[in-house]
């Protein structure tokens, strides 16, 4: 069965080679030019926390490269079917295949192949750099890139309710007894009136209750404001009040929100929304494996008949409704509307069917 897909050895490692090198260097266009445009617009914001300079111009980048790469892999994956397949037909190479006797699905199978080694190692390039590079940049944005943390685990401008009062935590660190809490601001209410206003430094736990260090307090009524070095609040709250009332699932990987999920069912709160991310997390690579498959439609046809560039524009509309389709799929997820996975499976099933009938009617 393998043999029948692959025929031609010397012709599968052409095709496939020819694929993977237009699809990075579409990657490499694409994420040359939207990082450009993306510091531009980032640039004064980074630069304006006193102290910040080009060191750390640099670090945004880093941190936000693996996040646009993520992001645009797919879609760099369309492009390159689309030139690999578009340049073979102009050039006549389909035809001369079609004439040695290969199907339209053995010339895509080679192309197939290399579309699920790319989704393979975009799953591990999620997994490993993309989960902890969101994490930290979006602290780091909380911060107003300012001083953060160096902490794996860090989380950000967190909200908990105590009674009538509200605290907010800019950043978090650590889990469970560990759990560590940094520019901490407190609104005491009494009613529908506030009372005071309540900053600390950092805060952590102490039997059932949170100390803050380096505290001041602003006293709303009389309009005047003391400072103390250490105050006892919140008795009664748990640590995963902090650390589970805001997760990220695009901050964390598989592993990381799987446990998230789990954590979150036990105490009763609803992880429908955050169990669609964590299906698209496998099915989201995947979709590289559909780009050949929807762009097929370039590859075949007589390229002088004209129509070639009409084939490419029709492959290209195929894969953006793809992506918009997976999008507004995750969406409707996360308001409840659809069950997780159909949420994050029902696109790339969909155009999977469309993908196979498209080609099969077409030039089986």
């Amino acid at each position: 069965m393998l043999l029948n897909f692959f025929p031609s050895r010397t012709l599968a490692l052409y095709l496939g080679k020819t694929f993977l090198w237009r699809c990075f260097a579409m990657l490499a266009m694409l994420v040359l030019v939207l990082q450009m445009l993306d510091l531009l617009s980032q640039a004064g914001d980074v630069l304006a926390y006193p102290g910040n300079g080009d060191g750390e111009l640099w670090r945004y980048v880093s941190l936000r490269v693996p996040q646009i790469v993520a992001r645009f892999l797919p879609f760099s994956v369309l492009l390159g079917t689309l030139v690999t397949l578009a340049t073979l037909n102009a050039n006549s190479e389909v035809v001369a295949m079609k004439a040695g006797g290969l199907s339209a699905h053995q010339i895509l199978a080679p192309l197939m192949l290399a579309s699920m080694a790319v989704a393979v190692i975009s799953f591990a390039f999620n997994e490993r750099v993309v989960a902890r590079a969101t994490a930290t940049l979006s602290a780091w944005e909380a911060a107003d890139f300012g001083p953060i943390p160096d902490d794996r685990g860090v989380k950000s401008n967190i909200w908990v309710r105590d009674g009538e009062d509200l605290i907010r935590a800019a950043t978090i660190t650590g889990a469970g007894p560990t759990v560590r809490l940094h520019d901490i601001e407190l609104y005491d209410r009494h009613g529908d009136k506030l009372v005071q206003i309540i900053n600390a430094k950092q805060g952590r736990q102490v039997g059932d209750s949170w100390q803050l260090e380096q505290v001041r307090i602003f006293d709303v009524v009389r309009g005047s404001s003391r400072d103390a070095a250490t105050l006892t609040i919140g008795k009664g709250i748990r640590p995963d009040q902090f650390t589970l009332s805001s997760v990220n699932a695009d901050g964390l990987s598989f592993t990381e929100l799987r446990g998230a999920i789990d954590a979150l069912r036990e105490s009763g709160r609803p992880v429908a929304a955050l169990e669609g991310s964590l299906w698209h997390k496998i099915s989201g690579p995947l979709a590289t494996l559909l780009m050949p498959l929807l762009g097929s439609v370039a590859a075949f046809g007589i390229a002088r008949s004209g129509k070639l560039f009409v084939r490419a524009v029709i492959g290209m509309a195929l894969g953006f409704a793809f992506f918009v389709a997976d999008n507004f799929a995750l969406s409707m997820g996360n308001l409840g509307v659809y069950p997780p996975i159909l949420a994050a499976w029902a696109p790339f099933l969909l155009f999977l069917l469309v993908g196979e009938t498209v080609l099969i009617t077409t030039e089986e």
